[in-house]
């Protein structure tokens, strides 16, 4: 990626004309959906209030009802066909869908435009597995997070503007019905025009044999997706946000009336608010993950989304006005700055939780069945968005009010949470390596690039605090295995996170020589599988600052399986509050100093028959400098 930004790959060919398709097309989808929920809570007097929240609720599971029906099919076609050419016909067919639409809107007949809705799901269930098979295939691995961020945060922009366009349209009585019907009619053209400059990006299996029953082939999806543990509970975290935000969006029109007191222009205010506040939770998440797939975002996203649900509870008091506020006297009002803060980071973390999760997807999962897996990723997606629609439906017909709602969908979101993080640990660790490296310390990373993206490599560094092992793996792009001391490995806490990393104690042939043999057994097997191996050859934590000679020990795993060696240094831990300085620890002699300045040093790599220990420890000592 060009530069320390994802944005000049909306320049480029592979990537921009992508981009903007489905920038028009989530457009398009919020000016027909939010003028029409807006339409359903305001202009249509034959409703009372409860009336109006059951139909946005069931007009909301109508447009999700289709992902669950067609995502099968929809997989299956996106792996099987080209997929420039297929993005073209799903866009002509939303050509035709918006010319239904426009007839609704024109006649203000609600039925018709409740059908539209419906039809627009079907035609968003084809798309969703190529626009997210295809990005693999537009950009590099390296690009995934940036490029993943830009579409999530091109999404909600067109869901910003969207909801402002839709809402401003049918806050017209008399001329509304026909710009929105204008309006959806142009822009389905213009996505179609934009769609014949995606590049052409060849079929993963084009030997797929279509079946045409969705209950089969839903079930072999699924069990498909069910086959890599990671990849499939990333797929339920995914589905339970779109759960948390479908709830949260379709009860906005509804809670803004009711609660907040606010006319069509404060719903539009708040949906666009939301959006920004995902967008830039998107844009955000290429610059804290250092273009990783950093799965430790995922955590303090939904922590936020959690705390920020809650207080939203709180800061809303219910009054009751004579008549609904505007927009501007909404802002006017000094109070409902807290609502605003809340509404703006709730969509902030959102963005945090689900893009390193489409990245992760994305990445892990096998090319050829890529799109099946986003597909079995749109069923969930869908089938929690109907429980959704199901049990709002039900409480709010049971007499649960709106705001208490929303309090019960974010307690629900930290269970939940627990759960998954439970059953994976990986995200939790990858979640306190990113708080250790963007908080305690500021980590400076030189030479990078020396690492392999692919192939075994030993790695050797010098050993200066207790989280070594866990600045270099939240630096390091890819998975690595840590060789560490059995009693650094056995500390309490930091035994979970180095356990999860997969790392490998060890422990001195005269102190227990099975675990020593062990050790090497494992460190063997690792390389073979084409895994990085990180080893400190002082064999224990510096206790002055200084580097202590290396152990023979990396000699003894080169040869038995010869590959490359890449030294590393770590600078400016001596003295930090996880060195074994005096003191170090100390609140009143060392102060915790946030966001101190360590760094990271990679040097060419060593071939194997290069390899000594005195030469490793030479390599190293000279890319630490004078540093302690």
């Amino acid at each position: 990626m060009p530069g320390d930004s994802q944005f000049p790959l909306l320049k480029q060919r592979r990537f921009g004309p992508f981009f903007f398709t489905q920038f028009l097309g989530a457009f398009n989808d919020n000016v027909f959906k939010n003028a029409l929920l807006i339409l359903i809570a305001f202009q249509v007097t034959s409703l009372d209030a409860a009336g109006s929240n059951r139909l946005i609720t069931i007009s909301a599971g109508l447009f999700i009802l289709p992902f669950f029906l067609f995502s099968a099919l929809a997989g299956q076609l996106a792996d099987k066909y080209e997929k420039s050419r297929l993005i073209r016909l799903i866009k002509m067919l939303e050509i035709v869908i918006m010319l239904c639409a426009a007839a609704g809107f024109w006649l203000q007949h609600i039925a018709l435009l409740i059908g539209v809705l419906f039809l627009m799901g079907a035609q968003s269930t084809l798309f969703g597995p190529v626009k997210y098979g295809i990005i693999p295939q537009l950009i590099s691995d390296e690009e995934l997070v940036g490029g993943n961020g830009l579409v999530e945060m091109g999404t909600f922009l067109a869901i910003l503007l969207g909801t402002a366009t839709g809402g401003l349209l049918a806050k017209q009585a008399a001329s509304g019905g026909e710009l929105i019907a204008l309006v959806v009619v142009f822009v389905a053209c213009c996505g179609y025009a934009v769609s014949r400059w995606i590049p052409v990006s060849p079929a993963t299996d084009p030997g797929l044999k279509i079946n045409w029953n969705p209950f089969s082939e839903t079930w072999r999806i699924v069990r498909f997706a069910r086959g890599n543990r990671t990849v499939f509970l990333s797929i339920i975290g995914i589905s339970w946000f779109w759960l948390f935000g479908a709830t949260y969006l379709t009860q906005l029109p509804g809670y803004t009336r009711d609660v907040l007191h606010g006319d069509e222009g404060v719903v539009t205010l708040l949906l666009a608010l939301f959006s920004l506040g995902v967008g830039a939770g998107s844009l955000l998440c290429e610059r804290l993950s250092d273009r990783n797939v950093e799965l430790g975002l995922v955590p303090f996203g939904s922590i936020g989304l959690t705390l920020f649900g809650i207080d939203l509870f709180f800061a809303a008091q219910p009054a009751s006005p004579a008549e609904l506020v505007t927009g501007m006297e909404f802002l006017r009002t000094s109070g409902n700055w807290r609502v605003i803060a809340d509404i703006v980071l709730t969509g902030v973390f959102g963005g945090f939780y689900i893009v390193p999760l489409y990245a992760l997807i994305q990445q892990r999962s096998e090319p050829g069945h890529l799109s099946r897996v986003v597909a079995a990723n749109n069923i969930f997606n869908a089938l929690f968005m109907v429980v959704a629609a199901i049990v709002a439906t039900g409480l709010l017909s049971a007499g649960l009010s709106i705001r208490q709602l929303l309090l019960v969908t974010a307690i629900m979101n930290g269970a939940v949470a627990v759960y998954i993080f439970g059953l994976v640990p990986e995200f939790l660790m990858r979640f306190v390596v990113w708080i250790l490296i963007h908080t305690i310390y500021r980590v400076r990373k030189d030479g990078l690039e020396r690492i392999p993206e692919e192939g075994p490599a030993v790695l050797v560094c010098n050993h200066v605090s207790f989280v070594d092992a866990l600045i270099i793996a939240g630096s390091i792009r890819r998975p690595v295995r840590f060789v560490m001391y059995y009693r650094i490995f056995q500390i309490p806490v930091l035994r979970f996170l180095f356990r999860t990393a997969g790392a490998i104690p060890i422990a001195g042939k005269k102190e227990d020589p099975e675990l020593s043999e062990q050790a090497f057994d494992d460190i063997a097997g690792s390389l073979n599988d084409g895994q990085l191996v990180c080893v400190f050859p002082e064999g224990r934590l510096t206790a002055d600052g200084s580097m202590g000679p290396f152990r023979p020990g990396v000699e003894r795993i080169v040869r038995t399986t010869p590959v490359p060696v890449i030294p590393l240094a770590l600078r400016g831990l001596w003295g930090s509050l996880f060195s074994r300085k005096e003191g170090a620890r100390s609140l009143r002699n060392a102060p915790w100093r946030l966001w101190q300045t360590v760094g990271l040093a990679v040097g060419e790599p060593v071939f194997p028959a290069e390899v000594t220990a005195t030469n490793l420890a030479k390599r190293v000592a000279d890319l630490r400098g004078g540093a302690e």
